[in-house]
């Protein structure tokens, strides 16, 4: 279905600064239309295109000092499609990660869910973050991982999909993290949402339910939100102004049924 996304970051900069970016969809979403602009203050600022896995596109600034404002519109057509897991991708993420650090979590993990295997056990591990997780705005911090998430009982996307991927990855399954667009989330903002693979075929995992997963446009992929944040500052310093994101489905959401689903 047609989709159409928005993204704004106001960033101060106060020290010259190498900025990357991740905002565009992934090279595999198929556009009708983009633009991808860069300013400080009333002046253009060049941007380098850089590759990442899984097709992300990110985007290199060095920024001046001044107010910059990154402006991202596309229109996104065609559906989500199934994906299979490549051999490196099977071993790399069944591993332990900055944020997900399954290797704490595996002995919760196996006895929780003891018993259950391939689908029945990404729909228990979904089943008991979504149930035993609360989401909270501005609750967690940006370091906080898996475990942190575990210990409070609450979070915001990357806290649900950090632990459904720190589980599923201590029960053996190989689990990634997505960021994306999500028609229907509320209050927008970009997403983060877990991919599990069973039987060797990538499927999207969200905890939180709160938008369709059949509808979501993928931006980036990785081991957690270490691989997929939609603004680095690799030197310099800088200032968060405000982040606005807007994601519709033209032809209106879609029901999630809680079946299987790709990205």
């Amino acid at each position: 279905m047609p989709t159409s996304v928005t993204a704004r970051i106001d960033v101060w900069v106060d020290e010259p600064a190498e900025l990357v970016f991740s905002v565009a969809v992934a090279d595999a979403v198929t556009t009708s239309s983009e633009t991808l602009t860069c300013v400080v203050g009333d002046r253009p600022v060049d941007i380098v295109a850089a590759g990442a896995p899984v097709g992300a596109r990110l985007h290199v600034v060095q920024a001046p000092v001044g107010r910059l404002v990154l402006s991202y519109a596309a229109t996104v057509t065609g559906t989500t499609r199934q994906t299979e897991a490549t051999p490196d991708e099977l071993i790399l993420y069944r591993r332990p990660s900055r944020y997900a650090e399954s290797d704490r979590l595996a002995i919760i993990a196996a006895k929780r869910f003891d018993g259950l295997a391939g689908q029945d056990l990404v729909r228990g591990i979904e089943s008991w973050v979504h149930s035993n997780l609360y989401y909270v705005p501005g609750v967690s911090g940006p370091t906080d991982g898996a475990v942190d998430a575990y210990l409070a009982q609450q979070g915001v996307c990357r806290d649900f999909a950090h632990l459904v991927i720190a589980l599923a990855r201590g029960c053996g399954l190989p689990a990634r993290l997505a960021s994306a667009y999500a028609p229907g989330l509320t209050p927008m903002d970009f997403h983060a949402v877990a991919e599990v693979a069973v039987d060797g075929i990538w499927q999207v995992v969200d905890a939180t339910r709160m938008a369709p997963r059949q509808s979501l446009v993928r931006i980036a992929t990785g081991r957690d939100a270490a691989d997929t944040a939609f603004l680095t500052c690799h030197r310099g310093k800088i200032r968060f102004g405000t982040v606005r994101v807007t994601c519709y489905a033209d032809d209106g959401l879609p029901v999630d049924t809680g079946d299987v689903a790709h990205l």
